[in-house]
């Protein structure tokens, strides 16, 4: 006997009217037993109502897997409201992951078969939903049967189905290429937008259907002509645009049939160039057209003109009132930046204002272009730009900007001077966020401009007498008032005020700094070092080595004067740091005090100035090449400077003064030649090189792989991953994963960062340790997953035309 429960009506309006959740789950717990012990009679008249109930408990969150095999029942059901409910209850509580979706399978083909327009809709809307590969492969056929029915209503459906299809099995698109070519022609709006989509699928997935369809692409641009000029509906037009969605769809399909095919983008760059200047733009059906046939213009190979027209309609956009728009120009000009330099340029006054938008993504997309756009010419007025912009924007975008605008500078700067006054200005606004090589680069830019010294030490000065917060600014100041405290001090410097700087106060500065709770260890450690140096480097400091009563005795110092006070009050303040917690710091002072109470000699000469230093250029490059051959000629020829240096380092080390001999005297070998030294039995022959492979590239991105196979473990190979980003933008959250077959042991390191900064930056870099005891032949699969432009990119590829050197 069937138990009497509620109508679905009743059930609702008694949840509805729960006061709490436990009357809420005690009402629908009731139901649920009713339900079940209603399945359990198998009463077929009421079946479908009270799965009806469990569809509603179901969407309100409560378990209902029990109901799965009535769908079943009701789906194999002749009557059609049995099967309404039936597949509806499919479609919600089946899915790929559970074997019984398998199960309705034959009562799919069957209803397919049918000839009822209403139970066809039904199976193929279920099909699409909860369909698997198997599902999809099985009844492939009857969808591609029902695609050329006479009734809208089925061909409509269908058409969805087969996308679906598509994207669960590509391998099935052979089937569905000749109803394609039939359902252009075909006037219903739904149809044809659902074709234009199946269409695209195929051309996106099988290279043989991207061919294929090239040949419609006349009859696309006239489909869209069409639309364009005389419209296609008055019941599908939106804001005075007609039919926009056909559209977008159209100019989709037309962008990935115009890639890389000069024949086809030909065809279409008259229509682009009227579509472009005909739609609307006052509302935002229009502005969606537009952007889509920007992106297709930008995809195809356009002709320049339309390009440049291109390019003034996402200026345009930048001018709207809505957020939204605005974000999608600055995205789309960030693509276009590196092929259309020139046409973004003239919209830079507009992207700079863009800056000051009170949205942070809107800022940052700024930002971004207005980065990439910095070049030789406007390098002045765009640092500038950059510059006000950072001292006003938010803490998050600060660190992105300070970065842009050293590499900027770097790459454009017109002269050392103003490179240095803006990494200067840079490090006093936003010194916390700058990267971490900032630092080393602006002292070797410094260190490498002599004439620029004693500018530099002034400014550096004055700026770390103001504030010391800014811990790069204080570590650059630092080391520039150790090497160049003289010039500070001698007041000669034309290019900027008269400043009058006494020992006293550059000591009781970097003592400040010493003592600051913001001072980082290694900030320390900076003004440690500059401490010492300026030990060497105070007036009346020539003579240290005699005692001071001497000095006055000879008439060089006037008595009670301060001059060889410096160095004692150097030391003492050196000595308090040797019982440092910080390991680096504490080391480094007992290195200092040793030098002070048994190296007092030597002192000068070790604490001299650091020699000049070029940065970049190629005669880096010559060097880094011919390395190994200067190092080979050296080992082979010791000198006795070198023996000495070498002593003199071991005698600091160990404080034992003559206790070391000096090396003896490498003897010739007996042919005096390097193929005596080479024919040696413990000489191993050296390893021969693999050649470096580039193995990806997309929008600027680059990754490399480099090889290095150690010669006493042959069956190791080291594989070194670089990659390099020239695009404007930095490409973030970056994750390289490799994979390899069975019979290899990998082992991936940790990368070096997960930001590979724009415009050929620091090249993120990760080893890989790859095992091949076997010696077989590598087979490599690498997964990139990255953002850039805006975008979540992802990209999985194997690696071919691997060096046989990697394995042999």
């Amino acid at each position: 006997m069937v138990v009497s429960s509620l109508k679905l009506q009743d059930l609702i309006e008694e949840i509805r009217g729960a006061k709490t959740q436990a009357q809420e789950r005690e009402v629908i717990q009731k139901e649920c037993a009713h339900i079940r012990a209603s399945f359990r009679d198998g009463d077929p008249l009421h079946r479908h109502r009270q799965l009806a109930k469990l569809l509603y408990v179901h969407m309100l969150g409560y378990p209902a897997h029990f109901g799965q095999m009535e769908c079943l029942k009701l789906i194999a059901s002749p009557r059609f409201t049995d099967k309404r409910v039936g597949y509806l209850g499919a479609m919600l509580l089946l899915d790929e992951r559970q074997d019984a979706h398998l199960l309705i399978t034959n009562s799919i083909k069957n209803d397919l078969s049918q000839g009822i327009q209403a139970v066809q809709g039904l199976a193929l809307c279920t099909l699409s939903t909860v369909g698997s590969a198997e599902m999809c492969r099985d009844l492939a056929t009857e969808v591609e049967k029902l695609l050329l029915q006479p009734g809208s209503y089925v061909r409509k459906k269908a058409v969805l189905t087969a996308v679906h299809m598509i994207r669960k099995v590509p391998e099935l698109s052979n089937i569905f290429l000749p109803p394609c070519a039939q359902l252009l022609h075909e006037r219903h709006h739904g149809i044809l937008l659902g074709t234009i989509t199946l269409i695209t699928e195929l051309c996106e997935r099988s290279p043989a259907a991207l061919k294929h369809f090239r040949k419609v692409v006349p009859q696309l641009v006239q489909i869209l002509q069409t639309l364009v000029t005389t419209g296609y509906s008055v019941e599908h037009s939106i804001s005075g645009v007609s039919d926009p969605f056909l559209q977008v769809q159209i100019l989709r399909l037309l962008r990935i049939l115009g890639r890389n095919h000069e024949e086809s983008s030909e065809i279409m760059n008259d229509l682009l160039a009227q579509v472009a200047t005909n739609t609307d733009t006052s509302r935002n059906a229009g502005n969606a057209v537009l952007f889509e046939t920007v992106l297709t213009i930008m995809d195809i190979r356009s002709a320049a003109g339309l390009r440049v027209l291109a390019v003034n309609i996402l200026g345009r956009f930048l001018l709207n009132n809505d957020k939204n728009i605005r974000y999608v120009a600055l995205t789309s000009l960030l693509r276009m930046v590196q092929s259309d330099h020139s046409a973004v340029q003239r919209h830079r006054p507009t992207v700079v204002e863009c800056l000051r938008e009170p949205d942070a993504s809107l800022s940052r997309r700024a930002l971004e272009l207005s980065l990439a756009l910095v070049n030789s010419s406007n390098v002045r007025a765009m640092t500038q730009e950059l510059q006000s912009f950072l001292e006003s924007c938010l803490p998050d975008l600060r660190a992105d900007c300070a970065s842009g605008i050293l590499l900027a500078a770097e790459r454009f700067a017109p002269t050392k001077r103003w490179h240095i006054d803006t990494i200067l200005r840079v490090l006093t606004t936003a010194g916390t966020h700058v990267r971490d090589d900032a630092v080393a680069n602006l002292t070797q830019l410094i260190g490498g401009a002599q004439e620029l010294h004693a500018y530099s030490v002034r400014r550096l000065y004055s700026a770390l007498a103001e504030d010391i917060s800014q811990q790069p600014l204080v570590q650059v100041a630092a080391w520039c008032i150790g090497e160049y405290g003289d010039l500070l001090l001698e007041g000669g410097c034309e290019e900027t005020e008269p400043l009058q700087v006494e020992e006293e106060k550059v000591l009781a500065l970097l003592e400040k700094v010493l003592q600051s709770h913001m001072s980082l260890p290694a900030t320390r450690g900076y003004a440690l070092t500059a401490l010492m140096k300026l030990s060497t480097r105070l007036r009346g400091d020539n003579n240290l080595s005699l005692p001071c009563h001497i000095l006055e005795l000879k008439g060089r110092l006037p008595s009670h004067s301060h001059a060889t006070l410096w160095p004692s009050r150097i030391r003492q303040v050196v000595s308090i740091y040797g019982s440092c917690l910080d390991v680096e710091l504490q080391q480094r002072a007992v290195e200092y005090n040793t030098l002070f109470r048994k190296y007092d000699h030597m002192r000068a000469a070790i604490l001299e100035k650091m020699p000049l230093v070029e940065r970049g250029g190629t005669q880096d490059e010559e060097a880094k090449e011919s390395k190994e051959a200067q190092l080979s000629e050296a080992a082979l020829v010791p000198t006795e400077p070198q023996a000495s240096k070498l002593l003199d380092l071991l005698d600091l080390l160990d404080g034992t003064f003559g206790a070391t001999q000096p090396p003896p005297a490498l003897e010739p070998s007996p042919g005096g030649t390097l193929v005596h030294l080479l024919d040696l039995p413990c000489a191993s022959p050296a390893p021969a090189s693999i050649p470096n492979l580039r193995v990806f590239e997309r929008e600027g991105l680059q990754l490399n792989l480099s090889f290095v196979r150690p010669p006493g473990t042959p069956a190791l190979l080291l594989i070194t991953v670089t990659a390099v980003n020239t695009s404007g933008a930095d490409v973030t959250h970056f994750v390289c994963q490799a994979a390899v077959p069975k019979s290899f042991h990998l082992q991936l390191q940790a990368p070096s960062g997960d930001t590979v900064p724009a415009q050929g930056g620091l090249p993120v870099t990760q080893l890989l340790r790859i095992l091949n005891p076997n010696k077989a032949p590598l087979r490599l699969k690498l997964r990139l997953t990255y953002n850039h432009f805006g975008q979540s990119v992802q990209e999985i590829f194997e690696v071919n035309n691997l060096p046989v050197e990697m394995w042999q």
